[in-house]
């Protein structure tokens, strides 16, 4: 298993920036290579991913979500393994620290290299990039699940 750990100030409430991270159909918008995403159930979604021309689909079930505080997640099926959570820190009240912690399973040559590489963790830079660039443009969220698993 491989590790990745990145983090990012955003310009808006800790409210407004977990809101938003349980809006997951529409993390495409601001996740690279994410090709969309189904909420089955609350606990429950499915992926489709595009990385390096490779496809890959997978469900991810939500192991834990306090509202404000934390949203845990791992793979159920599908051909990626990960697990991982993400914490949203208060700063001041109109700033949050997104911070996100990934194990994930590198399958076959390509992304055993990619991993060595660092694409995984740019990857993961630019997705808390774009999801900033994404927030503070915006200043609130699209939707909001305020529900505890």
């Amino acid at each position: 298993m491989s590790q990745v750990e990145e983090s990012i100030e955003v310009r808006v409430p800790v409210h407004t920036a977990y809101n938003q991270w349980t809006q997951f159909e529409d993390f495409p918008r601001f996740m690279d290579g994410v090709e969309r995403i189904e909420q089955r159930t609350d606990t429950l979604t499915h992926w489709v991913t595009k990385v390096g021309g490779q496809e890959r689909e997978f469900d991810a079930e939500i192991t834990e979500q306090i509202p404000d505080e934390r949203v845990a997640w791992t793979t159920v099926n599908g051909e990626a393994r990960q697990a991982g959570v993400v914490t949203f820190h208060r700063i001041q009240d109109d700033t949050t620290k997104v911070m996100l912690q990934m194990d994930f399973d590198p399958s076959g040559v390509a992304e055993t290299v990619g991993d060595k590489l660092g694409f995984v963790k740019r990857q993961v830079s630019g997705d808390l990039q774009r999801f900033k660039q994404f927030m503070e443009a915006r200043g609130t969220e699209t939707g909001a699940w305020r529900g505890e698993v």
